[in-house]
């Protein structure tokens, strides 16, 4: 297969974006499993790309740890590790609070009704929940609050959080079906306080109170007697 990444670099780009989505959508959605070897050059033929792209792609995915490169071994789907969803769950709950804030004066009243439609969604799912299901409504919800925020740096670093723990968890409601009506109630006190134009500050705390509730209950199921530092700021 000849490589044109030399002589057309913006081809080069477009295919490492193409393999890096191909990849990231079958970590998030589990097709390939944590510890799941990827051979760049299956990979590669499955794309019909070099494999310069996809190895591209996979630095990336490294970077944003979804892949660990091992010496000897090769590029491997990253383990589920408690730490790193720790990490993760607590970042979000700053970055995303404080774009849900910038964003709030910017939410149109269109944006409010189809976050309330989703929550709704959400809710119907109370009594059978399925954790796939609702985690994916669940970041619909959200997108739909900080996706306004005029700062786009710290959009992408609230999107690549929400990537991140993609792959470090299917779902969160599989290990903490609980949190869910606690979730919903948490998202209607959200939408409020955007509806009547709160002072940021307390749509920030309020959003970040949210994500720190789930890592806590989280920490509370799987780690008895555990606390996140976070939840009492």
């Amino acid at each position: 297969m000849t490589d044109t990444a030399s002589l057309d670099p913006t081809a080069s780009i477009s295919k490492s974006r193409t393999a890096y989505d191909w990849l990231r959508q079958r970590i998030t959605r589990r097709d390939f499993t944590p510890g799941y070897r990827l051979v760049l050059s299956a990979i590669a033929a499955e794309l019909n790309m070099s494999v310069v792209p996809v190895r591209e792609a996979i630095r990336q995915l490294e970077a944003e740890g979804l892949v660990t490169f091992e010496r000897n071994v090769g590029a491997r789907v990253s383990m589920v590790d408690d730490r790193q969803y720790r990490h993760s769950m607590q970042a979000l709950a700053v970055l995303e609070g404080v774009a849900t804030a910038l964003s709030a004066p910017l939410v149109t009243p269109e944006d409010l009704a189809q976050a309330r439609r989703v929550n709704e969604q959400m809710r119907a799912q109370l009594d059978y929940i399925d954790p796939p299901t609702f985690t994916a409504l669940n970041q619909s919800f959200h997108a739909l609050l900080f996706t306004r925020c005029p700062n786009p740096r710290l959009l992408e670093l609230v999107n690549g959080e929400w990537a991140r723990l993609g792959g470090l968890r299917t779902s969160t409601f599989s290990f903490v079906p609980e949190r869910a009506c606690e979730s919903v109630s948490e998202h209607e006190r959200i939408l409020e306080l955007i509806e009547r134009a709160a002072p940021l500050h307390e749509v920030e705390a309020a959003a970040r109170a949210h994500r720190s509730a789930t890592l806590q209950a989280y920490l509370s199921h799987e780690h008895p007697g555990e606390v996140d530092d976070l939840a009492s700021i």
